[in-house]
């Protein structure tokens, strides 16, 4: 992928050619919208909305030939948030720019969107009668989905996709032109403690309201689940570990409601305790001299360290007297040798020599 990026901006040319063909085709339009994003953000505003217009034409053809509209609003979705970006040059407000995407698409679609919300409904109740005529569907208790359900769905999807698409922009420029940049500013991302409970009240709210105003919840929890991803990884940076780990937290949270709740009830405790700051404090080895007892494993070890310390401030006091000792000493040697030396020049001009 970083070489298709490479040739990709090579030139006006090759970016338009790759963002026309991705774009025409439900399964390859992520790549044109990434393209779009790392335009706008290496090239600037005029560029990056050329080439969204550019993009956009065959989107725009398609969703007239399928009614699917979820190119066009993946590629508007994602320029928007890389202009947010490129303006603000803050991950975490383009990650907050994530959950108005996902309100503004999903009232678009609300709006206007009533043959495609219309055919989703369909297949649904389609799929839920296949089930109920299986036995399935009692045991299940599956609920038919309402417009307003899916719109909120379709909405925060197209959030959660415009981001995504957003950071595999923001990695192509980063391998490209400033390698592990990205990286550092994605494990940086944190949202400050009032705009965490202000999102988690609003998603309590609209899901006090009814079934159909979850999908809209989601949408107030978009950003502080990115917040919680990258606290994951720099937790798994900090204690190096592998993808394995993460590949495991990612599967988790897809399949259990119970990851979910959990990634947000970390997101809200580090809020409040700063995680990154205090493992930044664990590593500083000045902290470790100043607080010996908070980084050590035991008591044991708390007193063998402050042993040590005490120790060395001891032997550093003891060298001071010492120099001391021995700057006196090396004075009254200096002027012992002086007096020998005068007298030796008294024997020597004294000793008749031919």
């Amino acid at each position: 992928m970083r070489g298709l990026a490479a040739f990709a901006m090579g030139g006006r040319a090759r970016a338009m050619l790759i963002a026309i063909a991705s774009s025409s085709s439900l399964l390859f339009a992520w790549i044109g919208a990434a393209l779009v994003a790392l335009v706008t953000l290496r090239k600037g505003l005029a560029e990056g909305m050329q080439l969204l217009l550019w993009a956009s034409l065959p989107a725009i053809i398609l969703a007239r030939v399928t009614g699917d509209s979820t190119v066009v609003a993946l590629i508007l979705g994602t320029g928007i948030l890389a202009v947010v970006l490129r303006l603000t040059m803050s991950l975490a407000l383009a990650a907050l720019g994530s959950a108005a995407v996902a309100l503004l698409t999903g009232v678009a679609m609300a709006t206007f969107g009533d043959v495609m919300i219309d055919e989703l409904v369909r297949v649904f109740g389609e799929f839920a009668a296949a089930l109920e005529a299986q036995g399935e569907g009692a045991a299940l208790q599956l609920r038919p989905p309402t417009e307003l359900l899916l719109a909120g769905m379709l909405g925060t999807a197209n959030g959660v996709l415009s981001f995504l698409c957003l950071a595999l922009g923001r990695y192509w420029q980063a391998a490209l032109y400033n390698p592990g940049g990205f990286g550092e500013e994605f494990r940086a991302l944190r949202f400050p403690p009032a705009l965490v409970l202000g999102l988690g009240v609003l998603a309590a709210a609209l899901i006090a309201a009814g079934f159909e105003w979850r999908s809209w919840a989601a949408m107030a929890l978009l950003p502080l689940s990115i917040s919680g991803f990258a606290l994951l990884h720099a937790r798994a940076n900090h204690r190096k570990q592998g993808g394995f780990w993460l590949g495991s937290i990612y599967l988790a949270w897809l399949v259990f409601d119970a990851a979910k709740l959990a990634l947000l009830g970390l997101v809200l405790a580090d809020a409040m305790m700063d995680f990154r700051s205090r493992w930044d404090d664990d590593d500083d080895p000045r902290d470790n001299s100043r607080d010996t007892p908070r980084n050590s494993r035991g008591n044991g070890e708390d007193e063998h360290s402050a042993g040590r310390v005490e120790r060395r401030e001891d032997v550093a006091g003891a060298g001071e007297g010492e120099r001391e000792d021995e700057t006196e000493d090396t004075r009254d040697d200096t002027i012992d040798d002086e007096r020998e030396d005068g007298q030796n020049d008294g024997r020597e001009d004294s000793d008749p020599r031919p």
